[in-house]
Order: C-alpha cells, then structure tokens, then sequence
C-alpha cells in the first residue's frame, strides 16, 4: 500500500469517526446534528426526497391534463376575457 492509499484511509477513517460524533452527539445520546436518527438511518432523507419528488411531478402531469381539456381551456378564456373586459 502506498503512502497516498494510506492517507486517503485514514482521512476516511476520521471523516467516519465525525459523522459518528456528529449523529451520536457530545454525550453519546443520539441528540446530535443527525436530529436523533440512528446512524442507519441516514440515507433515508434521500428516499424522502425522492418520493416528494415523484408525488410532485405527478401532481404536474395531472394538473397539466386538467388545464389542456377542452372544458377547463373555455372556463380560463372565459374568466380572462371578462378580466379584460371590465378594464
């Protein structure tokens, strides 16, 4: 192994060791800056995020359907043409 590979463990190693701290907090009561979480479950605002995000783009493709059907396109036309209307 060479210096470089060894350097590279062991700065690793001590980021490994401060997220550890981080998560575990000062007295090792799990109230640190990980909100608590244990240390597995530090992927999961990933996930969620994931999920929020699929919910979201969901929510545009239905709301995108709505706004290009026939019926909804004659109410927005409507309610613009009497907004200009009374100017």
């Amino acid at each position: 192994m060479t210096g470089t590979d060894m350097a590279a463990r062991t700065d690793q190693g001590r980021a490994r060791q401060r997220l550890d701290r981080a998560v575990a907090g000062p007295d090792g009561d799990g109230a640190g800056a990980g909100g608590g979480r244990p240390t597995g479950d530090l992927g999961m605002a990933t996930a969620e995020y994931a999920v929020a995000t699929l919910a979201a783009v969901g929510f545009a493709g239905l709301l995108f359907t709505v706004l290009r059907s026939g019926e909804v396109q004659g109410l927005l036309l409507e309610l613009v043409r009497r907004a200009l209307g009374s100017v």
